[in-house]
Formats: structure tokens, sequence, C-alpha cells
């Protein structure tokens, strides 16, 4: 097949024509939809007399016309990708189109589609081409209106973006409804839903005094439902308000939960889409996790209005510009309504176990892309993940350096200057610096240049001078296509411990010539951020009385790795002592995985293992400190995860690390046995469920406690266990609970999972669960359950949320999928290849497991290589299949 065109950021040009109001019909029907499109062209340069290039996908072409007159074939060109006007009039012209399009048979969910016996769209990024002829790129940004006609019956509820301008009945048992949406917007945020729905009604008062209509579409047997993610509207609506001055525009907000969806949400303007599971919360049904995701979700899409949505971006490779902010936004929104220092940890061991092993891999890219061949690979997990995610933290070190109130200022000016505008993440760059009067130097790098910088420091008291240097260099890896970097600009939040564990007052810093005084308005200032920006630079403190322990990146104030010179005395000193809690954990993982890396070395030498009692003992007195908050407990005795210990070895060992994390968590509850057990014991709790810190905390202490203690070969803990999933009053005390009865095949496993599932099997959202726990069990031989699994009556290969619980659940056990025989690889090239016919986008999802093939030893390179080539040499492969797999083959 011929290799599909690569995409570059530095080709970008200005379109030649702009879109001025978009007038769309849909007459929506069983066998085929037809769409017309009445569009006001405007050429950028008056006189102009260019080609006029539409995208186009999956459409019969009906009719299309120009100022009213019907084109003739030869005036016009269509192929299977674009339908080009050669010579449209030079001034301002409005064109017609008709198109005929078969929603039913859209198995890609992108465009518009059938989900459920419902019409939904998906037009991020480049779906809004499966409806009708248009340019289909977000800097064309026009007004639309939208007229949807249909069967009454079976679509009585009729929604598109924007205010509902007019509905009424029409002949044949039909109805219509007429959308007008006031403000510019960019054809992705386009969107339509027309079913058999019922909503949740609420309002909100904004801060100007304005009446906002609220309401949550769903299946009317879900509406009970949909109570948190009503809750989490609202919070958010406050939130941006209070903290960034942003009100709603419109008087109506709709959001409508879909049960086949490709992604988590999608922002269309006042008409937000969701996957069911982010709306859907019960006790009963919804674990604490679940509702954490629903209120972070709900509040990133409703953020999108202003960060995406108002001010959008220029092209698709600034999609960290609206991504990138909104992500921030949302963290910042879960930090204000939990705990500030368990959501950071959270949001950076996801980096670490996500971002960190792809910068290092042949899919490593900038946060702002160079190129692309598919844009919806932006969108696979690992991809928009780091496009979102290292673009979140790109963000944060703005307000980093800025402050909270400087970072205000610059989103206010971004805000003023690009209102109603497509922008780049240079205008986001000019926004925060104009404002402040900044100096950023080489600041931008951050967009530009893939991998993720190391950072080594190394410390030096004088004891007589009575000062403290700590001397920093950086360098960024190589990665594919940039062999060489330039140094980044790296900001630092340090603070100096004294050896009672105090937090010492920092009065000035010596760094490149320059003496800089710290302390303001004659206040103390205990921690302090150092702008790291050369290759080599040191920073000297003075008045430093003693020698101090340092307490560096304090908050993770840049997505670095950083090697230091402490000791393992020091780090057991910082996580007892240091007043930045996030260091405190930080501290106490990079003892788990300096533990654990050493440990490996021992099992891959056959020495037996044994545990440092001094480790033991630092997690028995965070265990029993009852000063702390139990979910930051909770974070801080769970070891780090199986890839990020991979990701620091020279040749990944699966087996190795798996065995050496099974040895650990058995040895620490072998130790902390009665610790542990008096932990559930005192965090049990009988009364109503209620999501809230306090409780959430609680529960996250008492089950992993019980994981811990479910891996003991006793008795009376498996009845224990046993005991804790049979009582259980919400689902997440249920689900850990089997989770922990999980670990070891037998038959307490088998029948805790039948149970589970009859009691369970009617709702879909708790069966995906029910699949992920088995796909993801680290029980030998796993792949052969998966397989079965495949044939169970709730599976469906066509819904990307079943694909994503039970392959990419497989795919989230390095002991299994990177089995040595290669089974689990053959599964999953298989399952590409099946998914790629269904839905390309789901399944260059999945083939994006495969990326690293070449961290293992050679025997599984062999093996991994072998599936990617076969699924290169399959017959229609798709772009997005194709991009993946080619890359991760060259790499």
């Amino acid at each position: 097949m011929e290799a599909p065109k690569e995409i570059f950021l530095k080709d970008y040009k200005m379109p030649d024509y702009y879109f001025d109001t978009v007038d769309l019909k849909f007459s929506l029907g069983e066998e085929k939809t037809i769409v017309s499109s009445k569009i006001t062209v405007v050429p950028r340069v008056e006189g102009s007399s260019s080609p006029l290039v539409l995208n186009g996908s999956d459409l019969k072409l009906v009719s299309i016309k120009v100022n009213n007159k019907e084109l003739k074939e030869e005036d016009y060109k269509v192929d299977a990708r674009h339908l080009t006007l050669s010579s449209p009039p030079s001034g301002t012209f409005t064109l017609e189109i008709v198109t005929e399009i078969y929603p039913q048979k859209n198995t890609s969910l992108e465009g518009l589609y059938k989900s459920s016996g419902n019409f939904c769209t998906q037009c991020e990024a480049e779906g809004f081409r499966k409806i009708t002829f248009y340019q289909d790129r977000p800097d064309i940004m026009a007004k639309y209106t939208c007229y949807i006609e249909a069967d009454k019956s079976l679509y009585p509820v009729l929604l598109s973006n924007g205010n509902l301008i007019n509905h009424g009945e029409l002949e044949g048992g039909k109805h219509y409804a007429l959308w007008e949406d006031p403000f510019k917007k960019p054809c992705y945020l386009f969107a339509l839903v027309a079913g058999q729905l019922e909503s949740r009604d609420d309002t909100f008062k904004t801060c100007s005094g304005r009446q906002v209509a609220l309401r949550i579409w769903t299946p009317a047997q879900d509406l009970p439902k949909t109570a948190h993610a009503m809750y989490s509207l609202k919070a958010a609506m406050k939130w941006d308000e209070d903290v960034f001055g942003l009100e709603y525009d419109l008087d109506l907000f709709n959001i409508v939960a879909v049960p086949d969806f490709n992604m988590g949400a999608m922002e269309n303007k006042s008409l937000n889409l969701f996957n069911s599971k982010l709306v859907l919360a019960s006790p009963e049904t919804a674990s604490d996790g679940d509702y954490a995701a629903i209120l972070g979700v709900i509040g990133h899409e409703y953020f999108h209005n202003w960060t995406g949505n108002r001010v959008t971006c220029r092209d698709w490779f600034q999609l960290s510009l609206k991504e990138g902010l909104t992500v921030f936004r949302d963290q910042e929104f879960s930090s204000d309504m939990g705990s500030r220092t368990v959501k950071r940890i959270a949001d950076v061991s996801k980096l670490r176990n996500y971002q960190f092993p792809q910068d290092s891999g042949p899919m490593a890219h900038p946060v702002r892309p160079h190129s692309y061949i598919k844009m919806d690979n932006f969108y696979t997990g690992k991809l928009l993940f780091s496009i979102s995610w290292n673009g979140a933290e790109v963000v944060r070190m703005y307000k980093t350096l800025l402050g909270s109130q400087g970072f205000r200022k610059g989103m206010d000016l971004y805000f003023k200057r690009h209102d109603g505008q497509a922008v780049t993440c240079e205008d986001f760059f000019a926004a925060m610096r104009d404002a402040n009067d900044a100096d950023f130097a080489n600041f931008l790098l951050w967009y530009s240049q893939a991998g993720t910088p190391l950072v080594k420091v190394t410390s030096s008291y004088n004891a007589e001078a009575h000062t403290y240097s700590l001397k920093f260099s950086q360098e960024v890896p190589p990665t594919p296509g940039q062999p060489a970097k330039e140094p980044m600009f790296i900001p630092v939040a340090v603070g100096l411990l004294d050896s009672s564990g105090k937090d010492m007052a920092l009065s000035t810093v010596h760094n490149d010539g320059k003496l800089l005084s710290l302390a303001s308005n004659n206040q103390p200032v205990y921690s302090t951020v150092l702008r790291v920006t050369k290759k080599e630079e040191e920073f000297v403190f003075s008045d430093i009385l003693e020698k101090p322990i340092p307490s560096l990146l304090r908050g993770y104030s840049a997505p670095i790795r950083l090697q230091s010179d402490l000791s393992e005395s020091d780090l057991f000193f910082l996580l007892a002592h240091d007043s930045d809690e996030f260091n405190r954990w930080e501290a106490g993982q990079l003892l788990a995985r300096n533990l654990m890396l050493g440990l490996v070395s021992d099992f891959q030498q056959n020495t037996p293992l044994v545990l440092n009692p001094k480790f033991v003992h630092g997690l028995r007195s965070i265990l029993c400190d009852s000063s702390l908050d139990k979910e930051f407990i909770a974070k801080a005795i769970t070891m780090p995860g199986e890839g990020e210990i991979m990701d620091m070895m020279k040749v990944a060992d699966p087996d190795a690390v798996h065995a050496v994390r099974i040895f650990i968590r058995k040895q620490l509850a072998l130790e902390l046995k009665a610790e542990l057990l008096s932990t559930v014991e005192k965090n049990r709790s009988s009364e109503e469920y209620v999501y809230d810190h306090p409780n959430m905390a609680r529960r996250a202490l008492k089950n992993i406690s019980l994981v811990y203690l479910a891996s003991l070969e006793d008795p009376e803990i498996i009845e224990l266990v046993l005991q804790e999933y049979k009582t259980a009053t919400n689902m997440t005390d249920q689900f850990a609970a089997l989770a922990a009865i999980a670990q070891k095949p037998g038959k307490a496993r088998d029948d805790a999972l039948d149970d589970f599932y009859s009691k369970w099997q009617h709702d879909f959202l708790v069966v995906n669960k029910w699949f992920a726990l088995q796909a993801m069990s680290d029980i030998p031989s796993n792949v052969e359950n998966v397989k079965k699994l495949l044939n169970h009556p709730a599976f469906d290969l066509r819904n990307p949320n079943k694909v994503y619980s039970l392959i990419g659940g497989f795919c989230g056990s390095p002991v299994n999928f990177h089995a040595k025989d290669g089974s689990g690889y053959k599964f999953l090239g298989e399952i590409v290849v099946q998914l790629d016919k269904l839905n390309p986008q789901v399944a260059s999802r999945m083939v994006s497991a495969f990326s690293r093939w070449k961290r293992y030893d050679e025997t599984r390179q062999n093996l991994a290589k072998a599936q990617l080539e076969m699924i290169m040499s399959t017959n229609g492969l798709s772009e997005n299949v194709f991009e993946i797999a080619s890359k991760s083959l060259a790499a």
C-alpha cells in the first residue's frame, strides 16, 4: 500500500477562504440521513480566485450550488477525500451542498453515528468531514445554525449547540428543532444528539445574576445516577468564576451521556457529550475513583468553554494550548475540592507511568509535535497524555514562576487579546510574559523539544563562610529526529531543613554573578524557586548556620528526572520531616525505587531477597502517624508501579520486577500485619456512603491495607477479605475487597467473580470493571482467561469502553502482556487487526502498547517485532494504526 502522507507544523498556511455563517439541515432517517449545508464563503484576499478545497470522507454527494446556481459536473472535482471547486467566484459567495450519509453503519464513532438507538456526533479532531464537505480545520471559525428533523416517536429529543430558537410538529409523525449558536466556533465543536432521553434539570445563577438552565440527558433508567454530575457541573461553574473570573456565556448548558464513545468526553459548545462512565454514578455502582473522575472531567469539559471554545487552537499542532491549559485548570479545581497534595501525587504518578516511558521511546514528541500522519493519533491514550498532561506541567511552571496573581494577570490578558480567535502556544507565552513584564529566556523550548530533562544536583556546605551551594547540571536525552538538545528553563522549588527538621529562613542566594535578596517585606522566606536555565549552574545561599538537608523540586515544580547526592539517611529524614508533603511522599518513593532496583538485581543473580528493616520502620511510622491525612498515608505506603521500575532499567525485565514487587508486598504484610489489621478495623464504617475527602481518605487507607493483607497465605485473612466483600455497602469497598480476593487463583477467586457478575450483570459500567479486574490480573497465563472473556455475552468489540477494559486492561499487566512465550503479543496483534476494521482510533490506542518493544530482552524483542510486522503487512491498514506501528518499528 502507498505510505500515508506526513503533515508538518512548518508547512502551516493560512486558509485562502474563511466561512462566515454555516446553516445546517439534518433529515435523520433509519436507512440514511440527508445533510444540507449553506455556507457564506469569504476569500481571505479580496478578488482571489484560488481553488476552494473541502474535506470529505464516506459521503455521497447529492448536489452542489454556488450563489443559488446548480453546478455541473465539470465545475468541481470529487475524490475519496476532497471536493474541489477549481474556480469559485472572486468575492464573497454562498455555497450549498447536499450529502447523504449512513450513521447506522458508522462503527468508527466519528462524525454522525448511532449509539444505543440515539444519533450523536464526535467531530474532534477530523470527524466533521464525515458529515458534510467542509474546510475541516480549527482556524475556520463561523456562526452556526442547525435545523434537525426526525421521527418524533423514535427521537423525541433533538439537541445541538447554542440556543433553541424554534421547534414544532411536521407531517408524517415528524418534528423539528432549530438551534442557533451566537458564538463563532470551529467545526470540531459542532454537536448533534437525537434520541429517547430524559434530563435532570437544575439552574445556576452566574456572578452577573443571569440564570443558566442546566440539563444532563441520559436514558430514563440512568437518570438517578446523574446527581453527582450535576453537583460537579455547578461546582465547576462557581470555581471558574471565583478563580479566573470566567462566567458562562449562554442561557443553557447541556450534557449528554453516551455508552459508545471513543474518548472520555467532548467540549462541544454548550452541548458536552460524555462517555457514560464519566457521568453516571451511584454509591452502589461507582467507586470513589469514579466519583473523582466525574468531578474532574465534568470540570475539564466545562472549563474548555473559555480555554478551547472561546479561544481555540490555530492548528492541531497547538493542541496543548487548549488541552494542556484545561488539564491544568481541572487539576487545580480537583485540588481545591479535595486534597491538593494527594491530587499532585496522583498526577505526578500518572506522568511518570505514562509520559516518561514514552519520552524515551519511538513515539517521543514535544508538547507541540512537529508532524503527524493521522491527526486522530494525537488522541490515542499515550499521545494525548503527553500533549495534555505534559502541557499542563508547562502551564503549571508559568504559575510557579509568576505566582497565583501573576498567572491570573497573564490569563486575563490572554482572553482580552484573543477572545474569538484561533491562536498558538506563542500567543499564550506572550500573554504571560507581557502581563508580568517577565523574562522567560528559553522557556519556549518546552514546546519544541521532546524528552524528559535529566537534572543532577550536588551540594556542598562551607561551615566557615556559612554558605550552602547547590550545583545543577542538565541534559535532555536524544529522541527520534532530535539528536542534540538545548538547555531548558527549569524552575526548581527548594527549601532547606535544619537538623531538627524545621525549614530554615532563606535570606539571599548568589547566582551568575548576581546576589538576589529573598526576604520580602522583611518577612522570612522558607522556600524559593531557583531558575535553572543553563547546562551547568550554581546557586549559593548565605547565612546558613548549619549544614542543611535540601528539599528539592518541591511540589514537583518541573516535569524532570532529578538525581541528587542525597544519602539514604537524608531521604529517611525528609520522609519523616519535610514540610512539603509532596516531597515527603517523594522521599519514600525514591527509597522504594532504589530498594526495588537493588532487589531486582539480587533476583536476577539468584541471591535471596531481604527487605531493608529501615524501610519497614519508615513505612510503619507513616502508617501509625495520626497527624497525617489518611489518603496521603495510603499513597505513601503504595509501592511504585512495575512500569515505573522497568523504565529505570537498561533492559526491562518484567518477570524480575513483578517477583520483587510481590515479595515486598508480602514481606511488608508479614511485618506490619498487626498495624494493617488495626487500620482496617479503625477505618470501617457502616454509615451511608458520602463522597467527601475525609470519607474517601478513610476508605483509601482501609482498602490499601486490605490489599497488603490479602497477599498472605492466611485462612483468617481470606475470611476477613471475603467478609469485607459480603458486607460492603458501596462499590468502593466491595470492588476493593474483590480486587484483593482476585490476587490469587483458586475457588475463592472464582466464586467471588461469579457472584459479582451475577449481582451486576445488568449494569454495563460495573461489568466493565469486572472485565478490567480480570484482564489486569497478574495470575499466570492470564491471556487464556482474557481470550475466553472475548466470547462473553457482555463483551462487544465495537464498544470502546469494553475494549479499553478488557484488551487495555490486559496490556496493563506487564508480566502477562510481556510473557516470555510471546502469547501476550500474539493476542494483541490479532486483536489490533480485527479492531482496525471496526474502529481505527481504538485500534491505534491498542497498538501503542508495542511502542517500546526495544526496551526488552532479545527474545521478547523478536516476538513483539514479528507482531508489528504482521500488523504492517495487513491489507487495508488504517492510517491511524500505520503511523504508530511504523514509527514503533523504525525506532
